[in-house]
């Protein structure tokens, strides 16, 4: 990492890490296009007085994409990314991701999925404040049961793709809020998932450090790597290539000629 808090030339590519499809099953070219499908999704929160927190959404992603989901607070924008991605139930329609039905899963199976297909960063880090940087980044390595050998390798290689190979035996309390974010983001991209889910990423962070980390999401992006991220922050969303508006648990689509999200797009 430069003085400046910019992101340093590396040797390694995310090219070199990223999900490799080469020896995959051929797929028609629907599968090979999206990555994630969602038809009229619904979910509730029970209550004294139930909230319809998702209205009949449908919502697509390519594989490759990089779309930002923004909208007024209670809109439903993490409920969708929650939902997208199986960490909670709904309770109408379907999602399924890389061909795989969610809504036919059980807890366990789902989180199984998880730990092997996606990648996950918070607003909070969310790092365990015990461990060093590269011990963090190995955790999704070490579930899948994966050598720590073979681990610490990837790991190391991982943080110095990202600028943060000189901070790899430092714990969260001893980075600054950015390189925890940065680590946070390696740990989600270390086993190479089909896609990473990000909730207010940027959240956190200054407007500088939101910039630093804004490009390192699109030079991933760049790499082929597909992101769904929640934001607020108009600086990030202006830079993903999609913008998907929610109000009221629905998908807000633009008036004819406005950009962004199209109806048959969504």
């Amino acid at each position: 990492m430069n003085p400046d808090g910019s992101l340093s030339k590396e040797k390694t590519t995310l090219a070199t890490i990223t999900r490799d499809h080469a020896q995959e099953p051929a797929m028609t070219p629907d599968q090979r296009t999206l990555i994630v499908q969602a038809t009229r999704l619904r979910k509730i929160y029970r209550g004294a007085s139930d909230v319809e927190a998702l209205r009949g959404v449908d919502f697509d992603v390519e594989r490759g994409e990089m779309v930002a989901v923004v909208g007024p607070s209670g809109s439903g924008k993490t409920t969708l990314l929650n939902c997208l991605s199986g960490l909670d139930r709904f309770d109408g329609g379907n999602v399924v991701v890389e061909g795989s039905d969610l809504a036919t899963m059980s807890d366990r199976e789902r989180t199984a999925y998880r730990r092997r297909h996606m990648g996950f960063i918070f607003q909070a880090f969310n790092l365990l404040p015990v461990l060093t940087a590269v011990e963090n980044v190995e955790i999704p390595l070490l579930l899948q049961g994966i050598g720590g050998r073979e681990a610490r390798r990837r790991s190391l290689d991982m943080l110095e793709t990202l600028g943060m190979a000189n901070r790899a035996q430092h714990r969260p309390d001893q980075l600054s809020g950015g390189e925890q974010q940065r680590v946070a983001v390696a740990r989600a991209l270390v086993h190479r998932p089909a896609v990473v889910w990000a909730d207010e990423p940027t959240g956190n962070l200054d407007t500088e450090v939101t910039l630093v980390i804004v490009e390192l999401l699109l030079r991933m992006n760049k790499e082929g790597q597909t992101i769904v991220l929640v934001t607020h922050n108009p600086l990030v969303a202006e830079r993903a290539a999609r913008t998907v508006r929610m109000r009221d648990g629905r998908i807000d689509l633009p008036r004819t000629g406005q950009p962004g999200v199209t109806a048959e797009r969504v």
